[in-house]
C-alpha cells in the first residue's frame, strides 16, 4: 500500500481519522524510530486501524531556534520514502508554527490528537516531549490517553551493540565527526545526501575528473573531506565513486557543498536530482599547492574508494 500523506489535522474527512499513530519527527528514521514505528504497527494490526506516522513542517527547531546551524538527516522526500518502506500507510504532515508550540500538551493532547486526527493509540519513544515548553512527556502522554480514550504505548531506549542508544543526536555527532560507519550504524543504512546536479566551474572535467555538485541545503555538515560513495540515479541505478565534502580550497573557497566522481560514468547529469551515500571517509580537506598534486591525490582518494566498495560485506 502506498504511502498518503496528510496535510494538516484540521477539520480533516473522518476516513482520514482513527489511525493508529507513531509520533515524532523521525529525522533520520534511525533504529530507534524503528522500534517505534513497529509498535504502533503492531497496535495498528491489533485494532485492525490505519498505520500512520506524525511529523512537524518544518523541524521545530527550525521554528523555535531559527539561528541554528542546518543539521537535517534527510529531505521530506527520503523521509517519506524511508516511511513507506517500513509500511507507514499514511503520514500526518502538521505544519509547525507559534501558534501550534504555544499549545499546552493538554491542547495538543485533546485539540490536535483526538479532535483533529481521531487517534485510537499513540505509539512514542521515552523522551518524548510536546506541548508548550515541551512540558508534556511520556508519563503526561500516558495520563491523556486514559483521559481521553486512546491508547498509549511507550518504547524504551534502544541500544546498539556498542552501548549507546540510537538517537538522530548521536548519529549527527557522528558525522560532524567523519564517522560516517558509526552514522550508518544507528541509522541502518549510510548518511546519503539528495539534490539536483547544479552546474560547476567544470574544472574537475578539464582535469580527469568530472564532478556532480549538490548544494548541502539543510543537511547536517559532514567533517569536509573526502568519502567511497555510492550515488542513486533517477532511474534507479548504483555507482560507485569517490565524494569530497568541502570548499575547494586549492582552487577557490567556496561554500561547502558535495562533488562526487562517479567511476566510468560519462553521463550528463545537471538538472537532475541524485543521492550520494557517505559509505566511508578517507581523509580531511586539504590545500595542495599545485593543481598536478591535487589531480595526483584524487587519484589515490578513487583507488582507495575503489577497493573498499569493491570489498565483500
Amino acid at each position: 500500500m502506498s504511502l498518503t500523506i496528510v496535510q494538516g489535522w484540521r477539520a480533516l474527512d473522518p476516513s482520514l481519522k482513527g489511525a493508529s499513530v507513531a509520533l515524532g519527527n523521525f529525522d533520520g528514521v534511525h533504529l530507534g524510530h524503528r522500534r517505534v514505528l513497529a509498535e504502533a504497527a503492531k497496535a495498528a494490526g491489533e485494532l485492525k486501524a490505519p498505520f500512520a506516522a506524525i511529523r512537524f513542517s518544518p523541524h521545530p527547531t527550525k521554528v523555535m531556534r531559527p539561528d541554528t546551524p542546518p543539521f537535517l538527516l534527510m529531505t521530506p522526500g527520503q523521509q517519506d520514502r524511508a516511511l513507506e518502506a517500513l509500511g507507514v500507510e499514511r503520514l500526518y504532515d502538521l505544519p509547525f508554527d507559534l501558534a501550534l508550540a504555544g499549545l499546552s500538551d493538554e491542547d495538543f493532547a485533546r485539540e490536535v490528537l483526538v479532535a483533529g486526527l481521531g487517534v485510537r493509540h499513540v505509539t512514542a519513544g521515552f523522551n518524548v516531549s510536546f506541548g508548550k515548553q515541551r512540558v508534556g512527556d511520556a508519563s503526561a502522554l500516558v495520563r491523556y490517553g486514559s483521559a481521553f480514550g486512546f491508547g498509549v504505548a511507550i518504547v524504551p531506549p534502544v541500544a546498539g551493540l556498542d552501548g549507546g542508544q540510537y538517537s538522530s543526536s548521536a548519529a549527527r555527532e557522528a558525522i560532524r565527526a567523519g564517522d560516517v560507519a558509526a552514522a550508518a550504524r544507528i541509522l541502518g543504512r549510510p548518511f546519503a545526501i539528495e539534490g539536483v546536479v547544479v552546474e560547476g566551474a567544470r574544472l574537475g572535467r578539464k582535469l580527469g575528473f568530472p564532478t556532480a555538485n549538490v548544494a548541502l541545503g539543510d543537511y547536517v555538515r559532514p567533517m569536509l573531506g573526502v568519502y567511497a560513495a555510492r550515488t542513486r540515479l533517477p532511474d534507479g541505478r548504483v555507482v560507485p565513486g569517490v565524494a569530497s565534502v568541502g570548499t575547494n580550497p586549492t582552487v577557490g573557497l567556496v561554500e561547502p557543498r558535495l562533488e562526487v566522481w562517479l567511476f566510468d560514468f560519462e553521463e550528463d547529469l545537471y538538472g537532475q536530482t541524485i543521492e550520494t551515500e557517505l559509505v566511508a571517509f578517507l581523509r580531511p580537506e586539504a590545500k595542495f599547492e599545485t593543481l598536478d598534486a591535487l589531480v595526483a591525490q584524487i587519484g589515490i582518494d578513487a583507488d582507495e574508494a575503489r577497493a573498499l566498495l569493491m570489498a565483500p560485506f
